[in-house]
C-alpha cells in the first residue's frame, strides 16, 4: 500500500482505485449518486430529494481546515473507472476515536469496493485513530456484513436518525481497536 499526504490528508492507493480527498469537481458525480434514494436511505445524513448546494456544501465541509470529519472518494480512474464510486469518512470525536461510514453507487455494489476502502482506510489509519466505530441501519445487512469482513466486533442494538426516511431506525453498533 502506497501513501502520500496532500493537504494533511493522505492519498491511499490500492490495487484497483484510491482513496482520495474529495475535491470540488467530484461534487456532480457525489450529487448523481447521493441523489439515488437507495444511497440516500441507507446513510443517516444524506437527504432525499438531494437540495440544490447540499453536495457542494458537503465536500466544503469536509475540505475546511477545522473540519470534524475527513472524507475521502473512492477514484477508479487508475483501472478504467469513475473518478467517485462512493466515498468512506471518519467523523472524529474525542479521545482517538473515529466513526467510520461509507456509500457506494448502486452499480457497484457487491463487488468488493466498500470492503476493501473500508480495510484500506482502516490499516492506513490517517487519523491516528485508537478505536473506529459504526452504526447500521438493520435492513442494510450488506454494510454490516462489510464492517464484519472487515474485523468490527458487533456491540449491540441502538437507534438511529434517517434524514431521507424521516424516522429513527433500528441499527446494529459495532467498534474495532486499531492496531
Amino acid at each position: 500500500m502506497k501513501v502520500e499526504t496532500i493537504e494533511t490528508r493522505p492519498v491511499i492507493e490500492t490495487q484497483r482505485f484510491t482513496l482520495r480527498p474529495l475535491r470540488t469537481s467530484d461534487a456532480g458525480l457525489i450529487a448523481m449518486h447521493t441523489g439515488d434514494k437507495r444511497v440516500a436511505q441507507m446513510t443517516g445524513t444524506i437527504p432525499h430529494p438531494l437540495p440544490p448546494g447540499a453536495t457542494e456544501a458537503y465536500v466544503s465541509r469536509v475540505n475546511a481546515a477545522d473540519r470534524t470529519e475527513d472524507a475521502w472518494a473512492i477514484d477508479a480512474t487508475k483501472s478504467g473507472g469513475p473518478e467517485v464510486l462512493g466515498v468512506v469518512l471518519l467523523k472524529h470525536s474525542d479521545g482517538g476515536v473515529s466513526e467510520l461510514g461509507f456509500w457506494v453507487a448502486p452499480q457497484f455494489w457487491n463487488t468488493g469496493v466498500a470492503t476493501e476502502a473500508t480495510q484500506k482506510l482502516i490499516s492506513a489509519n490517517p487519523c491516528g485513530t485508537r478505536v473506529f466505530c459504526a452504526s447500521v441501519f438493520q435492513d442494510n445487512s450488506p454494510s454490516a456484513r462489510v464492517l464484519t469482513r472487515c474485523g468490527f466486533q458487533y456491540l449491540g442494538d441502538a437507534e438511529g436518525y434517517c434524514v431521507a426516511r424521516g424516522a429513527t431506525l433500528p441499527t446494529w453498533t459495532y467498534s474495532l481497536k486499531s492496531g
